[in-house]
């Protein structure tokens, strides 16, 4: 049996619900189909030590303000998860859970959305899939040899699993600083391996600053003038407590990328070896695109090309939540906002 909507939202983590709260403001009919079986996203599956990097009231969705978590200044992973699920009960979003899109197709005038559950036929469709269900690890030699343990980003929890080991982490951005500081203060025998050296941001930076550096930095291109280098030129890592005192305490010395890995552990281009049991790849994600192959939208770097928020080549396709490209700072909670905003008003003026 297929369903009827005028919009599909696919994903019900923070980008899905902040569509959700725009769209039933403007009165439009829509369900946001969500692969997980609880509220929350992907801050459901993070590692245990991982808190945001901006105060609550820098951290919200539009509408509802988060909430203070008592006895910290940046709110654990564990606290978002309940404020996305206040969230979506608050505003009475209609979201249905446990349902995996399979795939997206043109359908005359509609987009017919397939999944596990039956089918539904949209006159839009949002896609905030994210891309924690798409962990990216580089082919570097050596990696189908090596017979040590290695895991993702988001398959790391806390360091008690690695007591006595040795463990390397691969990766200088935030997720990798954030792992090695939390294996360092736990007294886990560390190797800190990225492409470049570490580049921290200023220690007083948080996301409500980065947010802001990006807003500008979209002004600015839409406006014609020089692109500033976004906060990419900023530096690649955000300096929050642990990783701060990991860095000043010395713990944080990271070496170069190694050539290859070997059976017992990583070499070097110059020969030097070291023995790992572990590896943590913290290399980053791709978007989680897969449903919308049916469509023939895939372009550079595996991106949908999109004005805003809008699939050029399917305006009746908006993409939310993926970063700068779908706007600015739009993959954190304080930046999906405004361009969930942008979206629903554009599905309104598709709709009438």
């Amino acid at each position: 049996m297929t369903q009827r909507t005028d919009v599909v939202v696919i994903g019900g983590g923070q980008s899905g619900l902040a569509a959700g709260y725009h769209l039933r403001r403007l009165g439009i009919e829509h369900v946001i189909l969500d692969a997980q079986t609880a509220p929350g996203g992907a801050w459901q599956h993070t590692w245990d030590s991982l808190h945001l990097f901006s105060p609550a009231e820098y951290s919200s969705l539009p509408g509802r303000l988060m909430p203070v978590q008592r006895g910290q200044t940046c709110p654990d992973a564990q606290h978002v998860v309940d404020y996305l699920a206040d969230y979506e009960k608050r505003y009475e979003l209609p979201v249905q859970r446990g349902v995996w899109v399979e795939a997206v197709h043109r359908d005359g005038a509609f987009l017919r959305v397939a999944t596990d559950g039956g089918d539904w036929q949209a006159r839009a469709v949002v896609s905030a899939t994210g891309s924690w269900t798409r962990p990216f690890l580089p082919a570097v030699p050596g990696r189908r040899e090596y017979t040590g343990r290695q895991l993702h980003t988001v398959q790391y929890q806390n360091p008690a699993e690695f007591s006595g080991q040795r463990v390397a982490v691969v990766g200088g951005g935030n997720s990798g600083a954030q792992i090695a500081a939390d294996l360092a203060h736990a007294g886990i025998d560390l190797t800190w391996v990225t492409q470049r050296p570490p580049r921290y941001l200023a220690d007083d930076i948080d996301g409500r600053a980065l947010f802001d550096h990006a807003t500008a930095r979209r002004r600015a291109l839409d406006e014609g003038h020089t692109d500033t280098g976004g906060v990419a030129s900023l530096g690649d890592i955000v300096a929050v407590p642990p990783v701060r005192a990991a860095r000043d305490a010395g713990f944080l010395t990271a070496k170069p990328m190694f050539r290859r890995l070997t059976a017992a552990g990583v070499e070097w281009a110059d020969g030097t070896v070291a023995e790992v049991d572990a590896v943590i790849w913290c290399t980053g994600f791709r978007p989680a695109l897969a449903p919308f192959a049916a469509l023939r939208l895939r372009g550079t770097r595996g991106h949908i090309t999109t004005v805003g928020t809008r699939a050029v080549d399917e305006p009746r396709l908006h993409l939310l939540g993926y970063g700068d490209w779908t706007g600015p700072a739009s993959a954190t909670l304080i930046g999906v906002g405004r361009p969930a905003r942008d979206a629903a008003r554009q599905i309104r003026d598709l709709l009438t």
